[in-house]
C-alpha cells in the first residue's frame, strides 16, 4: 500500500503496518466536537531519541500527556560509571509536539533547559540540540547533533488498536554528526559509527498502561545499519505489535516477542526472544534510570536500563551477529 498522506482521511483511520510515516499524524482527526475533546485528555504523545555510542549511554525525550508536560534527558559515562540527569515539567500542550513532524520542528524550554528537534524531510537532515544548565546535582549538557536521513533505516510505521485504547508510533535510526559536551568532557559523533533512534508516539493509552520495550542498533563494515525494535504490551489478536528488525535496507516485520529477566536482580541480564527465533538476544545492563511516582488517581512505576546487546538477527536475506552493541530495554507501569 502506498503511505496515506494522514493518519486519518475523512474522518477514517489507516490501521496497520504502513510503508513510511504518513505527511500529518494526529489520532484526534478521527474524533469530532465533545468526543474529540475528551479524547484529547487520553492522548499520549513524546519525541525522543537514543543516542548510540561507544563511550557514552544517552536518551532524551519531549513528552506531553495533555495534563502535564515533561522533558528529561540522561548521559551515562561508561569509563567514570557516572550517570547525569535533568529533567523539566511544562504545562500539557506547551511542547506543541506538531502532527506535521518531519517538515517541522518541537521543543522543550524552561530556565536552564533547552531541547530542540528539527526535521527536513526535503533536505534529508535532522537536527538535535541541547542546552542545559548544570545544577548541583549534574554538569551542564550542551552541543549538536546532524542526522542523517537518507542513510537511515526503513521507518517503523505502526498504527494498531489497543485494548481500551489505540497506538500510533514511528521509530527509524539515523547515522549522527556532532558534538556533545557534558561538563568537561566532549563527545564526538561519528557518523560511520554512531546512531541516533528516534521514537515518536502519539497514542490513546488505556488509563491502566504497561509495555517492555526495547532497542538496539548498529552499523556493519559496509556501512548499513541493522538493529531491532522489540516491544510487548496487552495485545488485541491481529493487530500489529511495534516491533521489527532492521536489516539493510528493510524493516521486516517481528511480533511474538518475550522478555525473561534472569532474575528480579536489577542488573540481572534479559533474554528477549521472538518465538520464531528471528530475534534472539541477550542484553546486559550497565545502569538504569528510574521513575517513581504515586499521586493517587495516576501513578508511574517505571525503568530504564542502559547496556549492551549480543546474539543474533535472523533477517529475511541472512543472519546477522550482535555482538556488544549499545542499546536500552524498559519497563513502564502506569495509571494515567
Amino acid at each position: 500500500m502506498p503511505t496515506p498522506q494522514r493518519l486519518v482521511e475523512d474522518g477514517i483511520r489507516h490501521w496497520g503496518r504502513l510503508p513510511d510515516r504518513p505527511a500529518a499524524a494526529n489520532p484526534l482527526d478521527a474524533y469530532t466536537g465533545l468526543t474529540r475533546r475528551l479524547k484529547s485528555l487520553r492522548l499520549k504523545e513524546w519525541v525522543g531519541f537514543t543516542l548510540l555510542h561507544p563511550d557514552w549511554y544517552s536518551s532524551l525525550i519531549i513528552q506531553d500527556a495533555h495534563y502535564l508536560a515533561s522533558s528529561e534527558i540522561y548521559a551515562y559515562d561508561r569509563t567514570a560509571g557516572a550517570l547525569h540527569q535533568h529533567a523539566a515539567n511544562a504545562p500539557g500542550g506547551s511542547p506543541a509536539l506538531p502532527a506535521r513532524l518531519l517538515d517541522s520542528a518541537c521543543r522543550f524550554e524552561r530556565d536552564g533547559y533547552r531541547i530542540a528537534f528539527s526535521f527536513s524531510r526535503a533536505f534529508a537532515r535532522h537536527r538535535i540540540e541541547l542546552d542545559i544548565a548544570a545544577t548541583l546535582k549534574a554538569p551542564a549538557v550542551r552541543g549538536e547533533l546532524e542526522l542523517d536521513a537518507a542513510a537511515a533505516t526503513p521507518a517503523l510505521s505502526v498504527s494498531s488498536r489497543l485494548p481500551g485504547g489505540s497506538m500510533y508510533t514511528h521509530k527509524a535510526a539515523f547515522p549522527a554528526l556532532g558534538v556533545l559536551r557534558v561538563g568537561d568532557a566532549e563527545i564526538t559523533f561519528d557518523p560511520t559509527r554512531d546512531l541516533a533512534v528516534l521514537d515518536e508516539h502519539r497514542s490513546l493509552l488505556p488509563y491502566r498502561t504497561n509495555w517492555l520495550w526495547g532497542t538496539f542498533a548498529t552499523l556493519t563494515d559496509a556501512g548499513e545499519v541493522v538493529g531491532a525494535n522489540f516491544a510487548a504490551r496487552p495485545e488485541l489478536p491481529g493487530e500489529p505489535e511495534e516491533s521489527c528488525l532492521w536489516t539493510p535496507g528493510r524493516c521486516e516485520p517481528l511480533g511474538d516477542v518475550v522478555f525473561e529477566p534472569a532474575s528480579a536482580d536489577p542488573s540481572a541480564t534479559w533474554h528477549i526472544a521472538s518465538r520464531d527465533g528471528r530475534v534472539d538476544v541477550v542484553f546486559e545492563p550497565e545502569g538504569r534510570k528510574r521513575v517513581k511516582h504515586n499521586l493517587g488517581l495516576f501513578a508511574i512505576d517505571y525503568f530504564q536500563l542502559f547496556g549492551h546487546y549480543r546474539g543474533v538477527l535472523r533477517g529475511a536475506e541472512g543472519d546477522f551477529e550482535i555482538k556488544n552493541v549499545h542499546g536500552v530495554c524498559e519497563s513502564m507501569k502506569a495509571r494515567l
